[in-house]
């Protein structure tokens, strides 16, 4: 339920898109994004920071598309949503000495502190990696492209979890009686 809760608003903007045009995606996405914060919210009462600046990002930048009749900031909008990622882990790590990645995941898995450093290391470089590819495509490609490939793109998180997970399986020990 969850899976659906989190991709229903990307989808219908795909969707939404193929039917009409990006302007009315964004509109759907908008709509969307703002459901989504609302199921997410009567599920769990709170949101988390990552779901609240997603939902500003795509209010402001779909705003922006559509009044200025410009899809230039929707395409721009998962570049700076990955780029305050990627600066938010390393300001978190090297500023405040903080492991937001042990922060947030630590109760659920138990990771020598090293470990938690690499990971956070690679999910820093994997946010510069999809921002400077999403910032490429958005600048040299038509808006076409940039939807086949924000559809297609999906397979980088995909693979890149499921690298973490491999990663991160020879550290933890069974638990089990």
């Amino acid at each position: 339920m969850r899976f659906l809760i989190d991709f229903f608003p990307i989808l219908l903007f795909f969707g939404a898109y193929k039917l009409h045009d990006i302007y009315v995606g964004t509109a759907v996405l908008m709509a969307a994004t703002v459901l989504q914060s609302v199921l997410i919210y009567a599920i769990d009462r709170r949101l988390q920071t990552m779901q609240k600046a997603t939902l500003a990002l795509v209010l402001v930048f779909g705003a922006l598309t559509l009044g200025l009749h410009d899809e230039r900031f929707i395409k721009w909008k998962p570049t700076v949503l990955y780029v305050g990622m990627a600066l938010g882990l390393a300001a978190a790590l090297w500023g405040w000495r903080k492991n937001v990645l042990q922060l947030l995941l630590g109760s659920q898995l138990r990771l020598p502190d090293a470990v938690w450093g690499r990971l956070t290391w690679a999910w820093i470089g994997y946010f510069l990696f999809m921002a400077a590819s999403n910032a490429y495509v958005a600048a040299y490609y038509s808006t076409e492209a940039w939807m086949d490939f924000k559809l297609w793109g999906y397979a980088f998180p995909v693979i890149f979890l499921v690298g973490q997970g491999l990663y991160v399986a020879r550290y933890l020990k069974d638990e089990r009686p």
